[in-house]
């Protein structure tokens, strides 16, 4: 500003200017400082939740070495083929990431050591080692490789008339290069994934298409097929967001983003069948201890998958557990996020019989999703049934009978509403 003969009215009206100009200024630093110091805390999250590079040089490493081997070695390792995409990992030492393969496309899953932390201007620790696959080891005959399956099976499933069967399945996962054999590196491969439930759960199940198929693996390193929709229903909301939206509106527009009717008939068919094969099912009873939408999927065809078999847990293996729990009340008798058993009070222990079935918990999961679009014709009996399936209790006498009934049922009701249609 330059003085004029009216300064006094120039000089407020300068000052005026000067103070916008640094206000916006101010504000144009606030916000650069802001971003500048959001996207280091994103770029320092990525480096350390993402850690693909260094899994494949981990597992790389020993492949090279032949202490591993598997069916997606080769590809990963020599011919490059197998890669990596986009990081979906949640967890330092749990790498996930979308991957491709040929024609394929997957979820690429990988354990690492633990990321440890030090401070400034000290000596940063060694990382703590993966696993170091020292099992089975040289000289081990595929018969005693044979062995420590099936006992390996045995101590997770429990007593089963098909475990043989279960363990040849395996052995014949473990032969990757389909020469008729197991060798030492692809048996330690296969020893590694048997060690992660959430492997061994995905094998027993994706025969019957409840699970993404294993495509491939080496070492602890393995890719399961990607599933075209997930989750079940929802809509996942930035973390900021979160704890803005109340539960009942999140409920609400969870439900706006879904299939047609029957498509969602067809999809919760697929979860009624897989609670029905798992309830006194080949390899015993599971229960599924985490029956959030996030833990499943939908292919193209509107066929359900369980994307997260950790929700799950043999049967044994949760009496077992809660046996060993001290109790002073229910609460303090759960397993997972809503697998529970009631407290006894006399012996201050928890009760092994859990209190709810899977088939109501899926009902109870199932109720808005399938309620909201339903033919008007078959609502009210719909609604009927579900709310009988939502009441059912594990310990009631005659359960299993009960449970079938109103499991066929309920099938039977969504299946006339959409055996006609194009989505059956």
């Amino acid at each position: 500003c330059t003085l004029t003969p009216s300064a006094g009215g120039h000089l407020k009206h300068c000052a005026r200017i000067s103070f916008v100009r640094v206000k916006y200024l101010f504000l144009t630093w606030l916000t650069v400082l802001v971003g500048s110091w959001v996207l280091y805390v994103q770029y320092s999250a990525y480096t350390e939740l993402c850690r693909g590079h260094e899994c494949k040089n981990a597992i790389c490493d020993k492949y090279r070495r032949g202490i591993i081997d598997g069916s997606a070695c080769s590809s990963l390792c020599d011919k490059e083929t197998l890669y990596m995409s986009r990081c979906l990992s949640t967890l330092p030492n749990n790498q996930v990431y979308t991957g491709s393969w040929g024609d394929h496309d997957g979820i690429i899953r990988c354990k690492l050591g633990e990321v440890v932390h030090y401070e400034l201007g000290e000596e940063p620790e060694p990382r703590r080692e993966a696993p170091v696959f020292d099992k089975p080891t040289r000289g081990t005959s595929v018969e005693k490789f044979r062995e420590m399956v099936f006992n390996h099976l045995k101590s997770k499933l429990g007593e089963q008339a098909n475990l043989a069967s279960l363990v040849s399945q395996i052995l014949s996962v473990a032969d990757g290069n389909r020469d008729g054999r197991v060798s030492l590196p692809e048996a330690r491969s296969t020893w590694a994934l048997l060690q992660m439930d959430e492997v061994l759960l995905g094998l027993l199940l994706q025969d019957r298409g409840h699970t993404p198929r294993l495509l491939g693996y080496c070492g602890d390193l393995y890719m399961t097929e990607r599933i075209a929709y997930g989750p079940l229903y929802g809509l996942s909301l930035p973390w900021p967001l979160v704890s803005w939206v109340p539960s009942g509106l999140q409920r609400t527009m969870d439900q706006w983003f879904t299939p047609s009717w029957p498509r969602k008939a067809k999809i919760s068919m697929g979860l009624l069948e897989l609670v029905e094969d798992i309830f006194h099912g080949t390899y015993g009873s599971f229960l599924i201890c985490d029956l959030a939408a996030a833990h499943f999927g939908y292919t193209n065809g509107h066929e359900l998958r369980l994307t997260n078999t950790r929700a799950m847990v043999p049967e044994d293996e949760f009496r077992r557990t809660m046996r060993a729990l001290k109790c002073e009340s229910d609460a303090d008798c759960v397993y997972g996020v809503d697998c529970q058993t009631s407290c006894d009070l006399s012996e201050k222990r928890c009760r092994e019989e859990p209190v709810q079935p899977n088939l109501a918990k899926a009902c109870g999961t199932l109720k808005d999703y399938l309620l909201r679009g339903a033919p008007s014709g078959m609502r009210e009996e719909l609604e009927r049934q579900l709310y009988a399936c939502m009441a059912l209790r594990g310990n009631a006498g005659q359960m299993n009978m009960e449970h079938s009934l109103i499991l066929n049922n309920l099938k039977a009701l969504l299946w006339r509403q959409i055996s006609h249609t194009k989505d059956s």
